[in-house]
């Protein structure tokens, strides 16, 4: 039984603005499971919500069509997938393990995993509940706030109220914020949307570009410190790794800085003290546990001048590129990357059998 390698799909692309992250990340995993001990198939999403069975990631845009449509059956005793075509899928489109390498709304947010919670399979990676409160930065922060994390000042609007009193959306900012700064849409990641604001013109616009992205608006004071990453990894005995350091090429590590832009740094381990560092792991696992992430999660924080430690948001599946934070973490602490995917699919699978104990009683 040692011998028979599990059977894993890995799930990527999606609907999002951040696909093209997904597609390197699940580019950046494929490189590095171990063939030895698994099957691997994959999906990839398309832009347009469609589900294409066997593609690779580095040309899923041009290839797509080439490959079979698939769809899930939702049977709980007997899940697989099956092509919209007829053509036979190898295991006849069964499996013991989803990967979902997925970022952002449709993916990450507790939508897909609803899914696959009904259709009784097991997944890498949060649940419903920890998904969507990781991925709404402001429900996010009131669960931070109820476990006594220390937050910067933020805001919150629908885009329906910055439409319609955008004046006054803009005076409760100034007055509660100041500037600079930091506008984002409230359920997407990788930097996507975000806007740095230092005045009421730059706010404006900053406004206007998240509410293209998002219904809800987050605002947040600009907060004068160290950007500090701290990777978590488990389910109910979560273990955070050593922290890293970013040093943006740009005024704040947005979108281009983390994909892009060879000028940010990463410091991995970042120089602290050992009394900070143990400040930051542990209100990284705090972070975990408020929102009942399972898993993994990156936790990212400010830490001021005076060591002050702020949380500033957890990611529930943080990218895999091969700058990414999260494996780099746990490489300098001692987990790398091949063995980081052996532990989240074993984690994946143990919480699916505790699942099951607790359904079949």
């Amino acid at each position: 039984m040692d011998n028979v390698k599990l059977k894993v799909i890995i799930l990527f692309g999606g609907q999002s603005g951040e696909h093209e992250v997904s597609l390197q990340s699940a580019k950046s995993v494929l490189q590095s499971i171990n063939p030895n001990r698994y099957n691997v198939e994959t999906i990839g999403i398309s832009k347009e919500g469609q589900w294409y069975w066997g593609v690779v990631p580095e040309n899923f845009s041009e290839h797509k069509e080439d490959a079979p449509l698939v769809t899930l059956v939702h049977d709980p005793t007997n899940p697989r997938f099956i092509s919209l075509d007829g053509t036979l899928l190898p295991e006849g489109g069964r499996f013991d393990v989803i990967f979902p390498v997925l970022h952002g709304p449709h993916g990450e947010d507790g939508t897909l995993q609803g899914l696959l919670e009904m259709s009784n399979i097991a997944y890498v990676g949060s649940g419903v509940l920890g998904s969507a409160l990781g991925m709404d930065k402001d429900r996010m922060k009131a669960a931070f706030r109820e476990a006594g994390l220390p937050l910067a000042k933020h805001l919150a609007f629908l885009r329906s109220e910055w439409q319609n009193s955008s004046a006054d959306c803009l005076d409760d900012i100034e007055k509660g914020l100041g500037y600079p700064c930091f506008v984002k849409p409230a359920n997407l990641g990788s930097s996507v949307g975000i806007t740095k604001a230092h005045n009421r013109a730059e706010l404006s616009e900053a406004l206007h570009i998240a509410a293209s992205y998002d219904r809800k608006l987050v605002v947040e004071e600009h907060i004068n410190g160290r950007e500090i990453e701290v990777s978590v990894l488990g389910n109910d005995y979560p273990v955070a790794s050593l922290p890293g350091e970013i040093l943006p090429a740009k005024e704040f590590y947005d979108y281009d800085a983390k994909y892009h832009d060879t000028g940010s740094r990463l410091i991995i381990p970042a120089i602290l003290d050992d009394s900070v560092i143990s400040i930051l792991q542990e209100n990284a696992i705090k972070a975990f546990r408020a929102v009942e992430a399972a898993g993994l999660s990156r936790v990212d924080f400010f830490l001021t001048p005076d060591n002050k430690v702020i949380v500033n948001e957890i990611n529930t599946m943080p990218g895999f590129t091969s700058i990414s934070m999260y494996p780099k973490l746990w490489e300098v602490s001692g987990l790398v990357y091949s063995d980081l995917i052996d532990r989240l699919l074993k984690l994946a699978l143990e919480r699916y059998q505790e699942k099951g104990v607790m359904i079949n009683k």
